[in-house]
């Protein structure tokens, strides 16, 4: 996350670590999550689609010409910056997000089942996938919505 900076993505600042715990300074994001608005079975019209989608690639593109993967984008991963900025959509939680460029995987198999990319199901010992992945699970997203 420290090498990430981008509108699209929950900002990070510092890290404070005690004894017994690791504190994380974020950004706070008031909107609430995407999921709670899927939950209540809100319509929405093509526009807003369009506009929630282009927040999601543009910061996986960011992310992705530098390297990293998310591979655990889900709705629950996904938070409107205020309640005046509905349109805002950022991508957040990057515990399980890696270089594309890798040795070796620290979690092979990760991400949410059904917003999974069926070649992190599928991978074997040995085999790496790819940035393709979070193209899968926005897909799946976009269907939900």
């Amino acid at each position: 996350m420290r090498i990430l900076d981008n509108e699209q993505l929950m900002k990070f600042y510092e890290i404070h670590e005690t004894v017994h715990s690791i504190y994380m300074v974020v950004e706070y994001l008031t909107g609430g999550e995407l999921i709670k608005n899927i939950s209540k079975k809100i319509k929405y019209n093509e526009l807003y689609l369009k506009k929630v989608i282009r927040c999601i690639t543009i910061g996986l593109k960011y992310m992705h010409e530098r390297g990293i993967m998310h591979r655990d984008l889900k709705p629950e991963n996904l938070m409107i910056k205020s309640k005046k900025e509905r349109l805002n959509v950022k991508l957040i939680d990057f515990g399980l997000a890696t270089k594309i460029k890798v040795d070796k995987y620290i979690f092979r198999r990760c991400g949410t089942p059904g917003f999974v990319a069926p070649e992190i199901i599928t991978l074997e010992e040995g085999e790496f996938y790819d940035e393709k992945c979070d193209i899968f699970s926005v897909g799946v997203i976009f269907y939900i919505l």
